[in-house]
């Protein structure tokens, strides 16, 4: 088979490697980077039959990385729920438009299956509460009714669906989750909190199939790669979620790569157990670090804190709460550090980061590793000496700064307070104390838009506006870096992705004009073309 030269010229080139360099020019051969130079100088390589790519004065960078998602789940809520987001990302203005929603998709689903809805936000809807289970019941008194947070924190369930998965006025509040009840009846009101309380209804596979799961898995990759996105992230990889990606045999390409992130609970037996997991090889899948969570969600106000909320909604944890006993997470850590693995820790509060980075340090203590890169995830409200002693236990964090958007003006006003809403992701005081970080939308709960994220955490402008925390914006750079080459590092994967240069896999983002050029504006850049292994694969038309 004859191999592939390609030549791309005439535009800003952003390499992203260690001096952030401008080459003139690339120079590609079938899936990798051969060159990078002048123009002058690669075209002097090239060969008769050589493809050329003209820029046309646009600028190209490394392809985007996605730092912690949940792939495929967009694809599921687009094809197989229904979706309640609230302004500013949806239309879902009240519960009554919501049950009608609701109603509309019992009408056509079979009696006895599942109706589903996600993205439910109770701080953005008129009522400001989650809906009832009598008012779920209302949608259906034949088939099972769900409806999840937008967090993916906790949910409602109708009388079906409490009946079904066995949850009575009888059963007990697991650990880090609680069935809601009626103060005075104790009756239940079909609220469930934690992912420990919601069980398999807080999988985001959850009522997935084999075929439901590749309907969404191609949905899902296809609007990645329109957004500049080649390199993905399932980040709560269930048994049966890597079950469905090992069911692509290992010559198959997907179209897109993705690094999946068992449940760190399920080790030693998910790899040394009676019955590990049979990884089929495919290359473009690949087990990576092992997730934990210690804390909740900021909108539930189950993220867990050091000091009260600003407008507490429950007198008896007006902090929020842990998902963990402390012991517990103490022996899951050093179990997974003692075995090798890399950690993602879900730490939404300060008091949730501090249980894991206490977690870390007794771990190093005992078995000391050099390169660990044991990851706080979120870590929204990080203080300053949480971060000096991240820097100097070898600790990374990935910053959820799509909040700043979509929830800033929640947490100026009710969740956190003016003061510690200024610092939520903190970005600016990592890069200071040399904490090297990545920026993520957590899809599906915000979309994978990686130009607006970078405008988030560059010029942090909430939904009203408002600028949230000038102290701690970033430059574009940074904000493109944390998304490339940082997000590559962050999961051990620089050495052959996240930069421009030589040996590197050829996945590009063109985009359609210099990011650097207005901070300001950083918004209205637009993904132009989105290049993977040396070929064109955006379904845009130019």
């Amino acid at each position: 088979m004859t191999s592939a030269l390609t030549l791309y010229f005439n535009g800003t080139i952003l390499s992203m490697d260690t001096a952030d360099s401008t080459p003139e020019a690339v120079l590609t051969l079938d899936e990798k980077i051969l060159a990078v130079g002048s123009e002058a100088e690669l075209r002097q390589r090239m060969r008769h039959g050589a493809r050329e790519y003209n820029l046309r004065g646009k600028t190209m960078l490394p392809a985007f990385i996605d730092p912690h998602g949940h792939f495929p789940d967009p694809g599921f809520i687009k094809l197989f729920r229904v979706d309640l987001s609230s302004a500013p990302r949806g239309d879902c203005a009240d519960i009554p438009q919501a049950i009608e929603r609701l109603k509309a998709r019992a009408e056509r689903t079979p009696v006895g299956e599942w109706v589903m809805g996600v993205s439910f936000d109770n701080t953005a809807i008129a009522e400001g509460r989650m809906p009832t289970r009598n008012e779920l019941d209302q949608v259906s008194s034949e088939h099972p009714v769900w409806v999840i947070h937008a967090s993916g924190h906790n949910g409602t369930a109708n009388s079906v669906a409490l009946r079904m998965q066995g949850i009575t006025e009888n059963t007990p509040d697991p650990l880090g989750g609680r069935y809601g009840r009626d103060p005075e009846t104790g009756v239940l009101t079909g609220l469930i909190e934690g992912i420990a309380a919601m069980g398999p209804m807080g999988d985001t596979d959850f009522l997935i199939d084999r075929e439901k799961f590749w309907q969404g898995f191609d949905a899902t990759r296809d609007e990645y790669l329109e957004h500049g996105v080649t390199y993905a992230q399932n980040a709560w990889a269930t048994r049966e979620m890597l079950e469905h990606f090992a069911s692509l045999p290992a010559d198959q390409d997907p179209g897109i790569d993705i690094m999946l992130l068992p449940i760190g609970e399920m080790e030693p037996a998910l790899t040394q157990g009676d019955d590990p997991l049979k990884w089929p090889g495919n290359p473009h899948f690949t087990l990576g670090p092992r997730k934990l969570f210690t804390d909740g969600a900021f909108q539930l106000q189950t993220a867990f804190l050091s000091e009260d909320y600003h407008h507490p909604i429950d007198e008896n944890a007006p902090r929020g709460m842990p998902y963990t006993a402390i012991d517990e997470h103490h022996k899951q850590v050093k179990n997974l550090h003692d075995m090798g693995y890399q950690i993602h820790c879900h730490c939404n509060g300060d008091a949730g980061a501090d249980i894991f980075i206490d977690a870390v340090e007794a771990a190093l203590r005992d078995t000391p590793r050099q390169d660990h890169r044991h990851t706080l995830i979120h870590g929204q409200v990080l203080r300053d000496d949480q971060l000096q002693r991240m820097a100097s236990l070898g600790m990374t964090v990935s910053f959820f700064s799509a909040h700043i958007h979509f929830w800033g003006d929640r947490h100026y006003e009710s969740f956190l307070g003016p003061e510690r809403a200024e610092n939520i992701s903190p970005a600016a005081s990592a890069e200071k104390r040399g904490v090297r970080y990545t920026l993520h939308n957590d899809a599906a709960v915000t979309p994978t838009r990686p130009i607006y994220l970078a405008h988030c955490a560059v010029n942090r402008v909430t939904a009203s506006g408002r600028t949230l925390g000038e102290a701690q914006k970033i430059s574009v750079l940074s904000a493109l870096r944390a998304q490339t080459i940082d997000a590559a590092w962050q999961v051990f994967q620089e050495d052959t992705r996240g930069s421009i240069e030589v040996g590197k896999v050829a996945d590009f983002v063109v985009l359609s004009t210099d990011p650097r050029r207005d901070a300001a504006r950083l918004q209205d850049v637009r993904v132009a073309a989105t290049i993977r292994k040396g070929k064109r694969v955006d379904v845009r038309q130019d």
